[in-house]
C-alpha cells in the first residue's frame, strides 16, 4: 500500500481507474471492511485500483473541544496495516484542519474527488455524509454524478447479529469488556501492542512472571480493567497467555497497568515489541489478601484460558 501525506503528492496519472472511498476508517471493521471488499471487486471490473482518502487528525480532535477524552480503536500504525491486508492500495491522508471543514460537499467532489484523483467510482457506506456541516449525502452524490464523469456505488448497511456495526458500538463493547462482542463486530481480535518495560518483578517470585507492556499512543483505547485470555505474537511467533488491565491491587494501587504472563515463555525480552490480542474477558480484576491467595486465583485463571484457547 503506498502512502501519500497529502493530496500533493499523490499523482493521479500514475494511478489506473481509481476507486474511491472517503472516511476515518477508526476500527476497519467489518461493516468497512464490506466497503473495501465492494471496492476491490469494482476496481477489478475496470482494471483499476482502490484508492482510500482519509483524514489526520481525526476531525472530532479538531472541531469539538469536548473530544480530548475521544480514544480509538486501533493505532495508525494497526489501521494501516490492516486496511492494506483488506485490500486498499493507495492510502492519503489530508490534514484537517477547521479551514479545511468549511470545504462544501460539491467543492469536495469537483476539487478533490474529481479533479485531484481522476475518480472512475466512488464507493460509499448507506449512511455516508461529508462536506462543510455534513450535508453531502448518497441522494447529493447521486445528482453530482450526473454532472461529472464517475459512478458512485452505495454499500447497504451491514448487519451483525442484527445490530448495526458502527465504532460507537465497538468503544462501547471494548469500555465495558464485552472483548467477544467487539471482536465479532470487528471481524478480527481486538489487539494492543508497545514495548516491554520493566515491572516490580512480584509476578515473577510466585511463578507468573509478565511482561509489562508501554503503550506510547495516548490515544489508543485500551479495553476495560479485567483478566483475559491472549494470544501474543512475538517475533512473529504466537503464543497463549493471560493478560491482566488495571491497578494490581492485592500489591499495588499506583498507575494503570497493561501486562501478560505467556505461557511456554522463558526470554528476556524488555525493550523489545509485543503485540497482545485480546480473545475474552474471564474475571474482574480484584484484591487477594496475600500472594499466595493471589498464586491460588492466577492457576484457576491459567486452566480457564487454557480451555478458552484450545484450538
Amino acid at each position: 500500500m503506498k502512502i501519500y501525506n497529502g493530496i500533493e503528492e499523490y499523482n493521479c496519472n500514475e494511478v489506473p481507474s481509481p476507486v474511491v472511498t472517503v472516511g476515518t476508517f477508526d476500527g476497519v471493521h467489518v461493516g468497512h471492511q464490506k466497503i473495501i471488499a465492494r471496492m476491490v471487486e469494482e476496481a477489478r471490473k475496470i482494471n483499476g485500483e482502490t484508492v482510500l482518502l482519509t483524514f489526520y487528525p481525526h476531525p472530532r480532535l479538531v472541531l469539538h473541544s469536548d473530544s480530548k477524552s475521544l480514544k480509538f480503536i486501533n493505532t495508525r500504525e494497526r489501521k494501516f496495516e490492516l486496511l492494506e491486508k483488506y485490500g486498499i492500495q493507495h492510502l492519503i491522508i489530508i490534514n484537517f484542519t477547521r479551514e479545511f471543514a468549511k470545504t462544501t460537499s460539491n467543492d469536495f467532489i469537483k476539487n478533490i474527488i474529481i479533479e485531484k484523483l481522476k475518480t472512475k467510482k466512488l464507493i460509499i457506506g448507506y449512511d455516508h455524509q461529508f462536506g462543510k456541516n455534513r450535508l453531502g449525502d448518497y441522494s447529493n452524490l447521486y445528482d453530482l454524478c450526473k454532472k461529472y464523469p464517475f459512478e458512485v456505488k452505495r454499500v447497504p448497511a451491514q448487519d451483525v447479529n442484527k445490530i448495526f456495526i458502527s465504532s460507537t458500538k465497538i468503544r462501547k463493547a471494548l469500555n465495558t469488556g464485552k472483548i467477544k462482542k467487539a471482536n465479532e463486530l470487528l471481524g478480527y481480535n481486538y489487539s494492543i501492542s508497545g514495548n516491554v518495560v520493566r515491572g516490580a518483578g512480584i509476578g515473577k517470585t510466585i511463578g507468573y512472571p509478565t511482561a509489562n507492556i508501554d503503550i506510547e499512543d495516548e490515544y489508543k483505547l485500551i479495553t476495560a480493567n479485567g483478566v483475559y485470555a491472549c494470544l501474543v505474537e512475538y517475533n512473529k511467533k504466537i503464543y497463549k497467555g493471560m493478560g491482566n488491565i488495571g491497578f494490581r491491587p492485592t500489591v499495588d494501587h499506583g498507575d494503570l497497568t497493561i501486562e501478560v504472563n505467556i505461557f511456554d515463555f522463558d526470554k528476556d525480552i524488555y525493550d523489545e515489541n509485543l503485540k497482545v490480542f485480546f480473545i475474552d474477558r474471564i474475571r474482574d480484576e480484584k484484591k487477594f489478601k496475600n500472594l499466595d491467595a493471589l498464586k491460588a486465583q492466577l492457576h484457576k485463571d491459567k486452566i480457564k484460558v487454557l480451555k478458552l484457547l484450545r484450538v
